[in-house]
């Protein structure tokens, strides 16, 4: 995971990232910024929140757990390794711990907790908070190095692996069924499969991606290559990109738009500027 600059003013869905009925499913390490809503489960490698996150479904990490003070997890919290949970956290479900577990007080867990390490009852360090306020200063005097050796021993990226970029949620967000909505750039990978309306500053969806929902920016939106969007693609002051053999079922609304080879639009399309299409290399001969 490069780091330019703090890592929760985008929200980030990687590759391969599903959002299923009840869960949302990632390979790589979830990062939750301080305030923000998610209506589903999660599941990841590491999971970590900051103050005051509400999870409306389970969480399931592959590796260590971290949940700041405040959290709200509606049902079960089950982690391979271990588990830093902050003080006034609430569970409404068991927690698992397979490895050890460091605990605030005043938690309140609904229906018991298992631990097979050590297990100390403190007010483990607000990790979110302390991790980015760090990093902001580490970038802020020049030394993205160091930052990004941080990164990466968070991420527990190992020499010569490919790295596995994690799903990023900022500040103040809501995902869930309904929509994404978040106040910050939006960057969709590949391959992915989410249910309902993105709403931020900017979006970028990746190639042979499903959205089920609309998507609405201020500024410009990317859709790429075979990707299908189930819905309407609005821009306030925006351009629009949509790639080869990219679909979207709905109206588009922009400034300039650029259709690839294949697009299909199939709603109604108001642009304010230019309409440029692509040709395929059949159509050039």
């Amino acid at each position: 995971m490069a780091v330019r600059r703090d890592p929760l003013d985008e929200l980030v869905v990687p590759d391969g990232t599903e959002a299923k009925e009840v869960a949302l499913e990632t390979d790589g390490d979830v990062l939750v910024g301080a305030r923000s809503s998610i209506e589903f489960g999660v599941r990841g490698r590491n999971v970590l929140a900051g103050e005051s996150v509400e999870f409306a479904g389970e969480i399931e990490a592959d590796g260590d757990c971290r949940l700041d003070m405040w959290c709200d997890v509606a049902k079960n919290v089950l982690v391979g390794q271990d588990a830093y949970i902050g003080e006034r956290v609430h569970i409404g479900g068991k927690l698992k711990v397979a490895g050890d577990l460091d605990i605030g007080d005043d938690v309140d867990i609904e229906e018991g907790f298992e631990a097979n390490g050590w297990i100390v009852i403190r007010n483990p360090m607000p990790t979110i908070v302390f991790l980015f306020v760090y990093l902001k200063h580490l970038l802020l005097i020049g030394e993205e190095d160091t930052a990004q050796r941080l990164i990466s021993e968070l991420v527990d990226e190992e020499d010569g692996e490919p790295e596995t970029e994690p799903l990023v949620i900022p500040r103040n967000a809501t995902v869930g069924d309904d929509a994404w909505r978040v106040s910050t750039p939006a960057t969709i990978g590949d391959d992915c499969r989410l249910h309902g309306n993105v709403r931020a500053e900017t979006i970028d969806v990746g190639d042979d991606c499903n959205v089920f929902g609309s998507l609405r920016a201020r500024g410009a939106v990317d859709v790429g290559d075979g990707t299908r969007i189930h819905g309407d693609l609005t821009t306030r002051d925006g351009d629009v990109v949509v790639g080869e053999d990219a679909r979207i079922l709905g109206d588009v609304s922009c400034n300039d738009l650029e259709l690839g080879p294949g697009a299909e639009i199939d709603g109604t399309i108001r642009a304010d500027g230019e309409i440029t299409m692509g040709t395929t290399e059949r159509e050039r001969e």
